[in-house]
């Protein structure tokens, strides 16, 4: 018998919607769901490797207890109820003596977070993370800073654009597969590329223009642009008029910043940045500047990324075909929303360790900060943390100091990891519960924004091979252990989702035919006479006096960055197709694609240092060390080496991947804390 059932991937954090197609219960192919037309039928590799982790043996099958001392790998396979009772007791313990705040959780977040959300509040912690704490913060709080509205916001019409500009964002291999195919429609309708980065990459290729910029100096660039931009009146005067404060300031903080000056601190050179702001004036509203996902990791990354926000307003970009929009909710349908899970949980009013929204007033409490949250876990201030619960989310890796967050994380009384992979956080745990892959699983309801907002839904196509569980069995079963089954009054996935879709008029069985609802049959988009922003003011602030009462100033002078010691380089990390975040290294699939990571470096830097291409060389920082292939050539910036972040595992278990490459967080040793 041949079926085909609708899901949504979870081979990344981008959740592609999928066809999973079946015969006699057995998957046999998947692809895009071509009922999405941005998706079609095309999916990524790692999407395409789904089937291949499924079979994957060198991956949690069973719960594991920690027998050996955290990190060793010695681990005891025990049953589900073992592994639930060893990890209620425990959490029993650290509630009564440090209270239910003293529970961390981490995962990857995304739509379908609510319930993991609810689980936290639950236990009475308001410490709940996601990785975006350690992606996307600058950019997001940028945003916040300039828009009252965050990094997630906004989103972009790449297909409709005339000119897209992009700070590292390379689209073409850091994959979303919508928003290649709306970028690469966006080139064959005519738009020009303008791709900044240290690094060409594939999507370099695919540019009009490349700037190799030298490391560090995006906000020379930017304000440069800027500069030239108002001195001309390249702008959208009416709409800078209407919505934009603070322009007067601007005008005068710009005033030394010309493109001649900012050649000489980014090697562009004056002639093109003014060339290229023209191309901007006759190209605008048409005109989207990515912000990036997190830019650069600079101290002045978030004033960069400020500046690219504010460098859209002047477009008049915002709210425009072609250029950046809002993602639209069910609300903007004129439909209610899906119901909350976390509202079903009392809230807990207690301050979060990590000090977001309190002694950080300008930080979000949505995702958090995870390196301030290790402070607390370090310190006991500002109240003891001793439980963490780790949901496929890998801070090992997404974070520097791996040896500095090994000896503050061993300071916590439980450590849980909930994984599909052995991550090296997972290794380090003391219990891992292995949740099914997401062809054998089915996860709670999501919201889709967009144009055309919808519901999307993830449902079970196969039965486990293993003996794991889907991540809401896990955390309403633990809830129910902790005495929270009231908050969490479900049996099957199916209640869950009928409790959702209470108030929306839908029914589980209208996801069936397409694996998703549209709420509106059009492009919905906005009035652009009655733009509303999320500031004070209700407009766009070019200064904004709450965050600078906040001590973080609006317009600063630009810094030059140190130049690298002599013999050293800045390091530069990516992804590709292939690879992302670490959690593709092992796949069977993905390996034979792609089994280790070479170190870039300039033909003529490598030249000095007497390198050849594939030559192994040593790279050195602190005390950490490791040989690498050298990968010689001109597409990288003298001053900067890359690698793909990711590689260089040491999980035993991994056993495909182990010792390959090198990993690049192991040298940024001092910056857990910066």
């Amino acid at each position: 018998m041949k079926e085909t059932k609708y899901s949504i991937c979870g081979m990344c954090a981008v959740r592609c919607p999928v066809a999973v197609h079946l015969e006699n219960d057995k998957p046999v192919w998947i692809e895009g769901n071509s009922h999405d037309g941005g998706m079609g039928r095309s999916l990524c590799a790692k999407g395409g490797a789904a089937f291949a982790q499924r079979l994957d043996r060198q991956r949690p099958t069973a719960p594991l207890l920690r027998r050996g001392q955290r990190g060793e790998g010695e681990w005891r396979e025990v049953s589900w109820d073992e592994a639930f009772d060893y990890i209620t007791t425990r959490l029993n313990a650290i509630i009564a003596e440090h209270g239910g705040r003293s529970i961390m959780f981490s995962d990857r977040g995304g739509p379908f977070a609510d319930l993991r959300q609810a689980f936290v509040k639950a236990l009475g912690s308001p410490n709940y993370h996601n990785h975006d704490c350690t992606c996307g913060r600058n950019v997001h709080h940028a945003s916040k800073s300039v828009y009252g509205l965050g990094r997630k916001d906004f989103a972009y019409d790449y297909e409709n654009a005339r000119h897209i500009v992009l700070f590292g964002r390379n689209i073409t291999e850091s994959l979303k597969v919508k928003e290649v195919k709306s970028f690469l429609k966006g080139i064959k309708n005519g738009a020009r590329v303008t791709y900044i980065d240290p690094r060409a990459s594939v999507t370099a290729g695919k540019a009009s223009r490349y700037w190799q910029i030298k490391p560090g100096t995006d906000y020379a660039l930017l304000l440069g642009i800027a500069h030239c931009l108002v001195a001309n009146n390249y702008y959208d005067l009416d709409f800078v008029d209407r919505y934009v404060n603070g322009m007067a300031e601007f005008k005068a903080f710009l005033e030394p910043y010309t493109p001649q000056w900012a050649a000489g601190e980014t090697g562009i050179a004056a002639e093109e940045i003014e060339t290229f702001c023209r191309e901007l004036n006759e190209d605008r509203p048409k005109v989207i500047i990515h912000p990036g996902w997190m830019l650069a990791r600079y101290r002045d990354s978030f004033h960069a990324s400020r500046m690219i926000h504010i460098i859209n307003a002047l477009m008049g970009s915002i709210e425009q075909p072609g250029g950046l929009f809002y993602p639209k909710g069910p609300k903007d349908a004129g439909k209610s929303g899906l119901k909350s899970l976390a509202a079903l949980v009392p809230a807990v009013n207690e301050d979060r360790a990590d000090g977001c929204g309190s002694r950080y007033p300008q930080w979000d409490k949505g995702a958090g900060m995870l390196q301030t949250a290790y402070e607390a876990i370090d310190t006991g201030v500002p109240y003891p943390v001793k439980a963490y619960f780790i949901h496929r989310h890998n801070p090992f890796i997404a974070l520097p100091d791996t040896k500095e967050q090994r000896r503050i994380l061993d300071k916590l009384d439980l450590i849980v990891a909930v994984d599909v992979n052995f991550s090296e956080t997972a290794w380090f745990a003391d219990v891992i519960l292995p949740e099914s892959t997401f062809i054998e699983r089915a996860s709670i309801l999501r919201t889709e924004k967009g144009l055309k907002p919808g519901f999307g839904r993830r449902q079970q196509c196969v039965k486990p091979l293993n003996n794991t569980k889907a991540g809401w069995e896990i955390y309403i079963e633990l809830a129910k252990r902790m005495g929270k089954g009231e908050y969490f009054p479900f049996n099957s996935i199916e209640d869950i989702w009928q409790y959702q879709l209470q108030d929306t008029g839908l029914s589980v069985t209208d996801f069936d035919a397409k694996g998703f609802v549209k709420l509106s049959d059009k492009p919905l988009w906005l009035d652009r006479d009655k733009l509303k922003f999320g500031t004070d003011s209700g407009k766009i602030e070019l200064v904004n006096a709450k965050w600078e009462a906040m001590g973080i100033a609006s317009l600063p002078p630009y810094e030059p960055p140190l130049a690298p010691p002599e013999g050293s380089f800045r390091l530069l990390f990516g992804r590709n197709g292939y690879q992302a975040h670490g959690q593709h290294q092992n796949n069977p699939i993905l390996a034979d694609l792609l089994d280790v990571n070479k170190l870039w470096i300039n033909t003529a830097a490598a030249k000095r240092l007497g390198i050849k291409n594939g030559d192994q060389v040593l790279v050195k920082n602190g005390d950490e060390e490791g040989r690498i292939a050298a990968y010689v050539t001109d597409l990288i910036h003298p001053e900067a080496v890359f690698m793909l972040h990711g590689f260089g595992t040491d999980v035993p278990a991994k056993k495909r991947s182990v010792g390959k490459g090198l990993a690049d967080q192991l040298y940024m040793q001092g910056k857990l804390k910066e």
